[in-house]
């Protein structure tokens, strides 16, 4: 076992073996300073359809009811950001996260094996793996550990590394040193890039985003029809929206990531715009395999799809070529 004072160093420098951006450790206590601001979220209905947001608020803000005595949380970044992007520039437009494996699978066996990892070489522990797939804070714990600040869009940035990235934790029963990074400011200043930028006014204000008005929402969770008064507001947006971290001067620092499972399946790049929008349950299963897009079904997929050819979004892109 190392010297307890090297063990966040030591669990860091097998994360990063591991293949994961940055790791910080912090002390799962009560998140009782996000209480509110949640709360009001909710209270205003900005989380539209998804009514597991709603539920589920103490497990939120106490970890110690999703992990029994949970001591400690290790907060992890996975890059995900691409070295190419689309062919055709009046394709569909797919959201960078989903070109490659489902992140839920890639970054749930790794933490997995972090977890193997502490067991073995620090101290025997219980520990439980999340991946945007149980009632976790994951941007307040990850703001926590240092790893970055909630921007205007909601998102977590990192200085040194943008927003192109997933978080990941690991709740153990185990005391750790937590990692000697402070709580990283607010660097978002007077900037408002992100807000100007969303074609729907999603962002309502700084650090609010009412879901309803999201491309993401309204083409990955919504299930019924989308909302025909964001018509034309789409930008060609297929299966999520990346518009305002594209503009986010902070994403000037993303490096293409080096996650074999995130590297695009070869013929999704090169799909022309009619191929997306002739696209049959055959292609659909080749090509998004493994994909996050399979949470759309083939049917969501073709409601989108729908939905850009009824609307300007596509009677702008056709009348381009």
């Amino acid at each position: 076992m190392p010297n307890i004072l090297d063990i966040p160093d030591f669990i860091k420098s097998k994360a990063t073996q591991l293949g994961f951006l940055d790791c910080g450790i912090v002390k799962a206590g009560l998140l009782s300073e996000d209480e509110q601001h949640f709360s009001s979220w909710i209270n205003k209905s900005f989380h539209g359809e998804m009514g597991y947001m709603a539920r589920n608020m103490d497990l939120r803000l106490k970890p110690g009811l999703l992990v029994e005595n949970a001591k400690s949380i290790i907060v992890v970044l996975q890059n995900y950001y691409p070295n190419k992007t689309q062919t055709d520039p009046n394709a569909p437009v797919l959201s960078k996260y989903a070109y490659g494996v489902d992140y839920h699978f890639v970054m749930k066996a790794k933490l997995k094996q972090l977890l193997e990892f502490i067991q073995q070489e620090i101290s025997p522990c219980n520990g439980r793996v999340f991946v945007d797939s149980a009632p976790v804070l994951e941007r307040a714990w990850a703001r926590k550990a240092g790893l970055g600040w909630v921007g205007k869009n909601s998102n977590l940035i990192s200085v040194e590394q943008g927003s192109f990235f997933f978080i990941g934790e690991l709740i153990v029963d185990l005391e750790l040193p937590e990692t000697n990074k402070p709580e990283m400011r607010d660097h978002c200043g007077t900037c408002t890039k992100c807000i100007d930028a969303c074609p729907t006014k999603a962002i309502v204000k700084d650090r609010v985003v009412d879901a309803r008005k999201c491309i993401s929402y309204q083409t990955i969770e919504l299930k019924g029809e989308l909302d025909s008064s964001l018509s034309g507001k789409f930008e060609n947006r297929v299966f999520g929206c990346d518009i305002c971290q594209d503009v986010c001067p902070w994403n000037l620092k993303s490096k293409p990531h080096n996650e074999p499972s995130f590297h695009p399946y070869p013929k999704l790049m090169e799909l022309a715009a009619e191929e997306w929008h002739q696209m049959d349950k055959g292609l659909f299963s080749e090509i998004f395999k493994k994909s996050a897009v399979k949470r759309a079904k083939f049917e969501g997929l073709k409601r989108n799809l729908q939905f850009l050819s009824s609307s300007d979004d596509f009677k702008s892109s056709d009348e381009e070529k």
